[in-house]
C-alpha cells in the first residue's frame, strides 16, 4: 500500500477538478518522484473503481549530463573567452567582438520545461552533440471511478466464520476476486542436468544430418562388444574386474555364421592384409552374455546391417546412452555412465575428414580451441585423443575420443573395399559436469547442484 497521505491527497486533487490530472503534473506539483503517484494509482485502483486511470506515453526534452553542466557554467566556447586574462591577449590570439552564448540560452529553456521555443532543427543540433535527449515518460491521466470517495476503506479479502456468524459481512466491502491472476508457481520437479545436455547432444547431431542409431539392448554378447570389433580375447577390458558378465543367461547362440567365420579367421589366422593376432579364437568367449562396456557395439550391429545392402550407401549414425564398467565406485567413477557416439561411413574418408567434422560438432557445443593426440585402440587406426582448452582451470583437458576403423573390423562385415568409417565418442557427464559445475560424481547422481553455476567452475575428470 502507498503512502496513505499521499492517497488522500492525490483523492484530494482529483475531487477538485471537472475533467481530470495527469499524474506526471501531479508530481511536478507536489514536489514528489512520479513513481511515487503511480504507487498511489495502483493502491487506488486495487480498491475498486474508486478512481480510473489511463495510461499515457509522452515525449519531452532533458538535458544530458553534459547539456546540464554548460546551462550552469556557460558552453564551451563562452568559458574560453571567460578565461581572457585582465591584461588581455593580442588580438591576432583571439579576436571576438561580441559574444552571446546561444547553446547556453536554448538549453536553459529546455531547463525551464520551454522546449517547444526551440526549432526542430536546434533541438537536433543539440541532440547531435549530446547536450539533449528525447526521453518518452508513461503517466496516468486519473479521473473520478463510479465509487469514487475522498475517503479510504479497506476492502476484505477474506469471508470468515465470524463474520457470517454474526452477520457483519453485510455491511463490509469485499474485494473483487481476481480470476484471471496467475496462481502460486508449483514447486514441480525439473530434468536432471544429465538429461538437458542430452537433448542439446541430441539436436546438434540432428542438425548435421545424423539418424539415431536403436540403442535400447544393455545386455550384449562378447561377440558384438569385443570381438567384431576386433578387440582380442585376452584383452584385458574383457576380464571380469572390467566387465559385467551375465550368469542368466549367460550365453547367446544366434550369430550370422558366415560372418562369425570371417571374424574368427582374421582373429586367429589373418586376412585382408593383416596377419591377425596369431592365436586360438574360442566361440565361447564370443557366446558369453555382458552388459555392453560402450555402445559401439550398437555402431557393428549397424555397419554390420549397412553391409547386407545390395548397394551401399553412404550414413551417418549417432547414440547416446548407457554404458557398463564393473569400476570402483568413488568420486569420479560410476558403473555406469552415458556414451556419446557418432558415425559416419562412405567412399574416401581420410584424417582430415575426421578432424574436420569433430571441428563442427564441438564448435556447436561451445568448444572451438582443439587439439589432437595420437592415441591407440584396438578397432581403430590411426587413433586420436581430442583435448580442448579449458578457460577456467587454465589448461588443455581431454574431452573425447575418435579414430577411424580398422579394415579388420569392416572388411569381414562385407562392407566394399574402399568404404572407410571415421567415428568418435565421448560421456555425456563429463561436458555436463563442465557445464554445470558439478565438483564430482557423487554431486552429479544426486543433482546436489545449483544450476546457475559458472561453466569455469573447477571440475574433476570423468573417465570414460
Amino acid at each position: 500500500m502507498a503512502d496513505t497521505g499521499l492517497v488522500e491527497t492525490l483523492l484530494q486533487r482529483v475531487e477538485k477538478v471537472d475533467g481530470g490530472l495527469d499524474s506526471q503534473d501531479v508530481a511536478t506539483s507536489l514536489g514528489v518522484d512520479h513513481q511515487a503517484i503511480v504507487g498511489a494509482v495502483k493502491s487506488l485502483q486495487a480498491l475498486g473503481d474508486v478512481i480510473s486511470a489511463e495510461q499515457r506515453s509522452s515525449k519531452h526534452w532533458e538535458l544530458t549530463g553534459e547539456g546540464c553542466e554548460i546551462a550552469e557554467q556557460g558552453s564551451h566556447e563562452a568559458r574560453v573567452v571567460s578565461s581572457i586574462p585582465e591584461e588581455g591577449m593580442p588580438q591576432s590570439q583571439l579576436m571576438v567582438e561580441r559574444l552571446e552564448d546561444l547553446v547556453r540560452d536554448k538549453l536553459l529553456l529546455v531547463q525551464k520545461g520551454q522546449a517547444s521555443q526551440l526549432e526542430e532543427k536546434e533541438k537536433n543540433e543539440l541532440k547531435k552533440r549530446k547536450l539533449l535527449s528525447e526521453v518518452t515518460v508513461k503517466s496516468y491521466w486519473i479521473t473520478k471511478g463510479s465509487c469514487f470517495s475522498t475517503t479510504i476503506t479497506k476492502q476484505e479479502t477474506e469471508l470468515t466464520p465470524e463474520m457470517i456468524a454474526s452477520g457483519s459481512w453485510k455491511e463490509k466491502k469485499f474485494k473483487p476476486y481476481n480470476f484471471e491472476a496467475m496462481g502460486v508457481a508449483l514447486d514441480c520437479g525439473h530434468l536432471h542436468p544429465l538429461m538437458k545436455v542430452r537433448t542439446q547432444f541430441r539436436q546438434i547431431f540432428l542438425e548435421m544430418g545424423f539418424t539415431e542409431m536403436p540403442t535400447n539392448n544393455f545386455i550384449e554378447s562378447s561377440f558384438w562388444n569385443f570381438d567384431s570389433l576386433f578387440q582380442p580375447q585376452q584383452h584385458p577390458a574383457r576380464d571380469q574386474h572390467d566387465t559385467f558378465f551375465l550368469s542368466d543367461p549367460a550365453q547367446a547362440h544366434e550369430f550370422p555364421q558366415d560372418y562369425l567365420e570371417r571374424v574368427r579367421k582374421v582373429h586367429s589366422e589373418g586376412g585382408f592384409g593383416s596377419q591377425g593376432y596369431k592365436y586360438d579364437w574360442k566361440i565361447e568367449e564370443a557366446q558369453k552374455n555382458i552388459l555392453r562396456t560402450h555402445t559401439t557395439a550398437v555402431s557393428a550391429r549397424m555397419l554390420y546391417k549397412l553391409a547386407q545392402q545390395e548397394n551401399f550407401t553412404p550414413v551417418k549414425y549417432f547414440s547416446i546412452d548407457r554404458v557398463f564398467r564393473n569400476e570402483t565406485l568413488d568420486a569420479t567413477h560410476l558403473a555406469e555412465f552415458h556414451q556419446i557416439e557418432g558415425v559416419v561411413a562412405d567412399f574416401g574418408l581420410t584424417l582430415g575428414d575426421l578432424m574436420g567434422i569433430l571441428h563442427q560438432f564441438f564448435n556447436k557445443l561451445g568448444i572451438t580451441k582443439l587439439r589432437f593426440k595420437p592415441a591407440y585402440n584396438p578397432y581403430t587406426e590411426p587413433s586420436m585423443e581430442v583435448f580442448s582448452y579449458h578457460e577456467g582451470l587454465k589448461k588443455w583437458v581431454e574431452v573425447g575420443n575418435s579414430g577411424m576403423f580398422r579394415p579388420e573390423m569392416l572388411l569381414p562385415m562385407g562392407l566394399p573395399e574402399g568404404v572407410t568409417v571415421i567415428a568418435w565418442g565421448l560421456s555425456l557427464e563429463r561436458p555436463t559436469m563442465i557445464k554445470y559445475g558439478i565438483n564430482n560424481i557423487r554431486e552429479l547422481v544426486g543433482h546436489k547442484v545449483n544450476l546457475q553455476m559458472v561453466y569455469d567452475s573447477p571440475v574433476c575428470r570423468l573417465d570414460s
